[in-house]
């Protein structure tokens, strides 16, 4: 990617077991077995990772992959048992304390799974609440908290109090208060997980709604992959502790670096990751029945593609760059691609 790195992490390791920090400067680079044997249990192991600016980096595995560890290590919020954590280039993990607060209270934000709303606070109250805590002056921190709750698509009910709101309304204040702070980086930890399947989809639209306006730098947690590959400029693939594979979706699914990314991804719609250019054919000196961007998924053109007697053009930044035809988006959509 060409934007600038934002937050990076070299050989995270976060041990949990007696005599943790001595065991790991005895011993550098253990398996997992090695860790079991002396009684340890490595909930990450050697994590490596750069998050560039602006991008949606989703972290995802099953339960128990350490990616929600992994995340707490990136924001400080526990302490990691070994490695380097680098945000806008300094270290997160040598920093004062006072420093590392002001930079959670003013460039991070974070949305966890339950909504921790105040009870007492309503929705205006609740939102403009971190700000309270950096002693924002009342009626600029309201009126900043009246915008970001405006933005979230709750205006009108600034006055209600959390019990009367649904749930994906009350993960919507948790969102606005998270971005009244204007953070940089942006942490959400399965923020949807509790919401059944049609709110789910309607939070992710209207995530992608925000990101669409805001360029925010998003470190996002979830172990759903279609959740994943819908939001995702790059995913990390974690297994007990360890990151087997940092990859765009398409990459993910065509170009799995182990098995167990493979098993992983093996029933993932292809439709959904392959874009128009990893398909597209040189261009001929046919006519056209129209154009495509090269970054279209095949899923979201594969219905006037095929219903086209003649292909398609294949644009980037304007420009033709190949074409793709009613053959190709067959063969991705009943699987030989």
């Amino acid at each position: 990617m060409d934007s600038p790195v934002i937050l990076e992490c070299r050989g995270v390791w976060k041990l949990y077991g007696a005599q943790a920090d001595s065991y790991l400067s005895r011993n550098p680079a253990p398996q997992r077995g090695d860790l079991s044997r002396n009684g340890l249990i490595g909930a990450v192991r050697d994590a490596s990772v750069q998050i560039h600016k602006g991008e949606i980096f989703v972290i995802m595995g099953l339960s128990g992959s350490g990616k929600s560890t992994l995340v707490r290590c990136l924001s400080r919020l526990i302490e990691p048992t070994a490695g380097e954590i680098f945000f806008e280039g300094k270290n997160l993990l040598s920093m004062p304390e006072r420093d590392l607060i002001r930079i959670r209270r003013t460039k991070m934000g974070m949305v966890f799974q339950q909504f921790a709303l105040l009870p007492h606070l309503t929705v205006l109250e609740n939102a403009a609440f971190p700000l309270d805590v950096q002693g924002v002056p009342r009626a600029e921190r309201l009126e900043r908290a009246r915008k970001v709750v405006e933005l979230v698509g709750l205006k009108g009910r600034e006055d209600y109090y959390p019990r009367e709101l649904s749930g994906g309304q009350q993960q919507r204040v948790g969102i606005a208060r998270s971005l009244a702070v204007e953070p940089d980086l942006w942490f959400l930890d399965e923020p949807f997980s509790a919401l059944d399947p049609l709110i789910r989809r309607e939070m992710q639209d209207e995530f992608m709604r925000l990101q669409n306006m805001l360029h925010k730098t998003i470190v996002f947690i979830t172990h759903d992959f279609d959740e994943a590959i819908r939001l995702a400029d790059r995913i990390a693939v974690m297994k007990d502790g360890a990151i087997e594979q940092i990859a765009t979706p398409e990459e993910l699914v065509l170009r799995p670096a182990t098995d167990y990314v493979a098993e992983f991804t093996r029933h993932v719609s292809r439709s959904k990751v392959i874009r128009a250019a990893s398909v597209m054919t040189p261009l001929g000196d046919d006519s056209f029945a129209g154009d495509v961007p090269h970054d279209a998924r095949i899923e979201e053109i594969a219905d006037r593609v095929e219903a086209a007697g003649l292909p398609h053009r294949v644009m980037r930044d304007g420009k033709p760059i190949g074409q793709i035809g009613r053959a190709a988006v067959i063969d991705v959509l009943v699987g030989r691609r």
